[in-house]
């Protein structure tokens, strides 16, 4: 569906995107992953034919882009990071201002009254936009990408600036398109692609660093080497006692989930399974493994692996960046600035947290939207 050869983009000596080539097949999920100023949103405007590349060549469903412009981007739906929406207008009126521009020929009021169903606004389709809330207006943006019901759809950022039942209710809508329409999605969020995608490609600095399937990821990365683990033990020796053992290389205290109790997560050297050496020692002390939980390799994890033999600047997952850090012991001899997990968890692994396994919820605050500010 989407061809891309030696895709390049210079602002004067800047270049925001440096010899870019991939592919994506019809019904893919892809995520465009990479930290701010990656050259994300400049790659997918160049997809959609906003802005003209310096060099490269792009195919849209067989149409060159640059000949054949009308009919490559008939194949598209757009959602660019900040909606392109008509504030005064009620929600029809935009759709069906968008229906009569992209000059569809399906039957009008059914076309748009199916697109409003599909991502939930009918409700509010004589609502003014700019009276709706975020959430609502960028559900209005994705049903005009929908609008002519085109094969191919590409969203930059679609959760940028949502609450947190939000983003789920859009990851779920996104999925839920991803049956039957191929999909691209950029995006800073490590969660947000791991949560959505099946194939991630990362970007940084406006060159590709890996492109391959996210389970394939973690396999050449390696097995799994974190646990979460809850025990009843005297905290001060839970530590000392476990950095003692062969194989671990980091612990990190996550705090006490219930009373009497201990949660860490233990990290082990690669292709290490330290768990029946965790029983051995416990049963010594008389000390209860309660749960024992294997987190496997995180995007995150991933990404700064790769970045690390790149010798490019880290990403950092903007849904932990604001949490104050605290020391993380690290047996290799070096110490490490980690998020702090007491009481809000570690992101780990589809988007959830540690704090979310051991309490055994979903992790989503529960926000109401009724469709105002």
């Amino acid at each position: 569906m989407i061809r891309v050869s030696s895709l390049t983009k210079k602002y004067g000596k800047t270049i925001a995107v440096n010899n870019v080539s991939f592919s994506v097949d019809e019904g893919e999920i892809i995520g465009i992953l990479g930290p701010n100023g990656a050259g994300k949103s400049t790659l997918m405007n160049m997809l959609t034919g906003y802005i003209s590349s310096s060099y490269g060549d792009i195919s849209i469903g067989g149409f060159d882009l640059l000949e054949k412009p009308s009919e490559a981007k008939k194949l598209i739906g757009y959602l660019p990071e900040v909606p392109p929406l008509y504030p005064e207008l009620t929600v029809y009126e935009y759709l069906s201002f968008v229906y009569d521009l992209k000059k569809c020929s399906l039957g009008k009021k059914e076309h748009i009254d199916e697109v409003m169903d599909i991502v939930k606004i009918t409700e509010v389709r004589n609502r003014v936009i700019r009276n709706l809330s975020k959430g609502y207006r960028q559900r209005v943006g994705l049903a005009e990408a929908l609008i002519g019901n085109p094969e191919i759809l590409i969203l930059d950022e679609p959760t940028a600036g949502l609450d947190p039942k939000e983003i789920v209710e859009i990851r779920n809508l996104i999925k839920k398109l991803g049956d039957v329409k191929t999909v691209l999605i950029s995006s800073h969020i490590l969660s947000e692609i791991q949560s959505t995608c099946r194939r991630v490609i990362i970007l940084n600095r406006g060159e590709i660093l890996m492109d391959a399937d996210i389970e394939e990821l973690s396999t050449n990365i390696g097995p799994n080497s974190r646990y979460g683990v809850r025990l009843t033990a005297p905290e001060e020796e839970v530590i000392p006692v476990f950095s003692s053992l062969p194989g671990i290389s980091k612990i990190q205290y996550v705090g006490s989930f219930e009373k009497g109790t201990v949660d860490i997560i233990v990290e082990a050297d690669k292709r290490v399974d330290i768990r029946k050496l965790l029983f051995d020692e416990c049963a010594k002390r008389n000390w209860y493994i309660l749960m024992i939980t294997p987190l496997g390799v995180s995007l995150e994890d991933i990404f700064l692996q790769i970045v690390d033999k790149n010798g490019k600047t880290a990403l950092v997952s903007p849904e932990t960046q604001n949490e104050d850090n605290e020391k993380t012991t690290d047996f290799s001899g070096e110490t490490d600035e980690k998020e702090n997990l007491d009481g809000e968890g570690k992101e780990v692994e589809d988007g959830e947290t540690y704090a979310d396994i051991t309490n055994g919820e979903n992790g989503e605050e529960e926000i109401k939207n009724d469709g105002d500010n």
